[in-house]
């Protein structure tokens, strides 16, 4: 009987990478308890698995806590090839997308025609945002020349697992993050060509295994250039956020991307205007890139305004010390509003373009 609570207990441990009982993932290969001592042959996926010394912890601290075991010890080693290859199949499962028409999970691309908007900023903030209200979430940083979504979340350097032909993405605050600067040596520059872009985006969508999201954010780099276009091939059924600053100059610019996106098939939901000016000490707004840019795109794209980001010092710092906002200082008027963006998309309804409905016309 302890033998079977041994094992419940061990379900309950989870592989932080994949996010799945650690039993269901077959890397207990035994498990029982006689006289007082729990006897544990766990199996990690990989040699040098980064998550190897969490795992361990957690199945020591699940097995002490059985009653009865007063000693615990455990065997660790690693899966074999095929061992690998059989886990590998099982989570892939037989979608040959994970991210394909039928999908259940919401998927919102942040766009802005041009840089220094704070979209990377934005996104990163949201993604945590999302995640704090329950939700699985993954994040695409699709700026493949200026790409900051690790800096931001705190994770500079991290790298991901690969199995076998399969990459997990490390995770940040309970953000599943994939990012071109995982596989670059520290602040080395990326100059590519349109197919080896479009190679890399197709990659991170199906190579990277995010296992079931929620939702999955995208951010995707400034203008209307070759990885806009890919992920509008790719995932032509994406909704799309298109971020300006209030200056009517940059409205104008933002304009284009939206157009792209609509010219791909996505559908293009709402605006948020950033930097939409900074609170001073008395209650008035200091207006530094001026009013209207926002509510003049969203008349353009005929969408709603979706949020308005006052500028904030906080949230600059805690971009550059990969402290996200939303769980640094909550109470900032900008974590305010990017929590409050984030329930309203997680509210949002999964769009029916390019999904197969369950109906058919009689004949």
């Amino acid at each position: 009987m302890n033998s079977e609570a041994l094992l419940a207990a061990l379900g309950r441990v989870q592989d932080p990478e994949i996010r799945r009982p650690i039993t269901e993932l077959d890397m207990v290969r035994a498990a029982t308890v006689a006289d007082g001592v729990a006897s544990i042959d766990l199996r990690l996926t990989i040699v040098g698995c980064p998550a190897a010394d969490r795992i361990e912890a957690d199945v020591r601290a699940a097995a002490a806590a059985v009653l009865g075991v007063e000693r615990v010890d455990l065997a660790i080693g690693v899966m074999t090839v095929a061992e690998r290859e059989a886990l590998t199949t099982r989570l892939r499962g037989t979608r040959t997308q994970q991210f394909g028409p039928d999908t259940l999970t919401k998927i919102f691309a942040i766009s802005s025609g041009k840089g220094g908007v704070g979209k990377s900023t934005l996104t990163a903030n949201l993604a945590v945002a999302l995640a704090a209200r329950g939700l699985r979430i993954g994040l695409v940083d699709a700026d493949v020349f200026g790409f900051s979504i690790p800096g931001i979340l705190g994770i500079a350097g991290a790298k991901p697992t690969q199995l076998g032909d399969m990459i997990l993405p490390p995770l940040a605050h309970g953000v599943k993050v994939i990012s071109i600067g995982m596989f670059v040596d520290g602040q080395a520059a990326v100059s590519w060509r349109g197919p080896l872009l479009h190679r890399t985006i197709q990659q991170f969508l199906t190579d990277v295994f995010f296992g079931d999201l929620d939702v999955l954010l995208l951010d995707l780099p400034p203008g209307t250039g070759d990885v806009a276009i890919s992920l509008g091939q790719l995932l032509p059924h994406a909704e799309v956020l298109v971020v300006t600053t209030p200056q009517l100059a940059a409205a104008e610019v933002a304009e284009r991307s939206g157009i792209v996106a609509r010219q791909t098939g996505q559908t293009v939901i709402g605006v948020v205007e950033n930097m939409a000016g900074l609170p001073q000490p008395d209650g008035s707004v200091l207006k530094l890139f001026g009013s209207g840019g926002g509510d003049e795109l969203a008349r353009r794209l005929e969408v709603p305004v979706m949020a308005r980001i006052p500028l904030s010092i906080a949230l600059r710092e805690g971009g550059d010390r990969g402290a996200p906002i939303v769980l640094s200082d909550p109470s900032d008027p900008a974590a305010d509003a990017i929590v409050a963006l984030a329930a309203r998309l997680a509210t949002r309804e999964r769009g029916l373009s390019g999904r197969a409905l369950p109906f058919s016309t009689p004949g």
